[in-house]
């Protein structure tokens, strides 16, 4: 079943191979440049009713040095089952495309980590056919991100790396650096890796404390009035105008035309939350605007 860490997996090394950067150290192979690798079919379907995908495969081509294939997964809890579509994976794509085949399998609990590096082998006792040894990148193997200048120059790494160390006993201050290294970014950027983090995290705990840092750290630079915060602040202001109309309806209180439009446009969060304030022992919707009626 693909699940939220599944996709995040994919996104991050589709767009991002650099992100692979403590694989190749592991092996001796200069740091990855993004211009090396070229994205391959995850399908590895040979019968259409037998479906078969891999989250990712690369094909990593640089100017000197050899030439591999790349198939990532992410994997979450040990499957016996999955080590064989593993096998079938690096068989398959090896075939296929004649090259080396390295897979490399994105783990965020150290058991499933451990279990993920195999080898997984196909043996007639006492023969081995086939040994499946995937690379793991898991709390063993990823750096814990706790510096942002890090963040600023590898955001790819670090995104891999909140995510990873999701469940450590450091994941509060990984996730609070790589939160505030991200904000050295242009908004877009910023936003887009905010997103891929929080997708990896899927429904967790962790992921809660970085919804809520999210937010913390988005006025990082308040008034300056950035694109980032601004979208922010309007999304805060919408919510809150729904909350306050959702109070007037459930008191049966009738809202004009005019005053739904007053209170759908407000961008002053200060005012909206004064106004929801009053919506809870108002006796008309006007009621909300009382204070503001200039003196007669």
């Amino acid at each position: 079943m693909v699940t939220a860490t599944h996709e995040a997996s994919h996104r991050l090394f589709q767009e991002h191979p650099e992100a692979l950067a403590p694989v190749f150290e592991a092996l001796g192979l200069p740091p990855p440049l993004k211009t090396d690798f070229h994205e391959l079919s995850p399908d590895v379907t040979e019968i259409r009713p037998m479906e078969r995908r891999a989250d990712t495969v690369l094909k990593f081509e640089p100017d000197v040095g050899e030439h591999f294939v790349l198939a990532v997964e992410a994997q979450t809890k040990k499957d016996p089952d999955k080590a064989k579509s593993w096998s079938y994976y690096v068989a398959y794509l090896h075939a296929k495309y004649d090259l080396p085949v390295l897979l490399v399998v994105v783990c965020r609990d150290r058991s499933t980590a451990s279990w993920a590096t195999g080898p997984f082998e196909c043996t007639v006792d006492p023969w081995t056919t086939q040994v499946t040894r995937p690379f793991v990148l898991g709390p063993q193997s990823v750096p814990e991100v706790t510096d942002e200048t890090v963040v600023a120059r590898q955001p790819a790494l670090a995104a891999l790396s909140a995510i990873v160390h999701s469940e450590s006993r450091r994941a509060a201050a990984i996730l609070e650096t790589v939160a505030r290294g991200l904000m050295s970014f242009e908004p877009d950027i910023t936003k887009y890796w905010f997103e891929v983090v929080e997708v990896g995290l899927e429904s967790t705990p962790t992921r809660k404390n970085w919804r809520k840092l999210m937010q913390d750290v988005v006025t990082h630079f308040p008034g300056h009035r950035t694109l980032f915060e601004e979208k922010y602040l309007e999304g805060k202001a919408e919510s809150k105008a729904e909350d306050i109309l959702r109070v007037l309806k459930v008191r049966g209180l009738t809202v004009s035309d005019d005053d739904r439009e007053r209170i759908t446009t407000c961008t002053d969060l200060d005012t909206l939350t004064a106004w929801f304030d009053r919506s809870l022992t108002a006796t008309t919707a006007e009621d909300l605007f009382a204070e503001e009626k200039p003196a007669s």
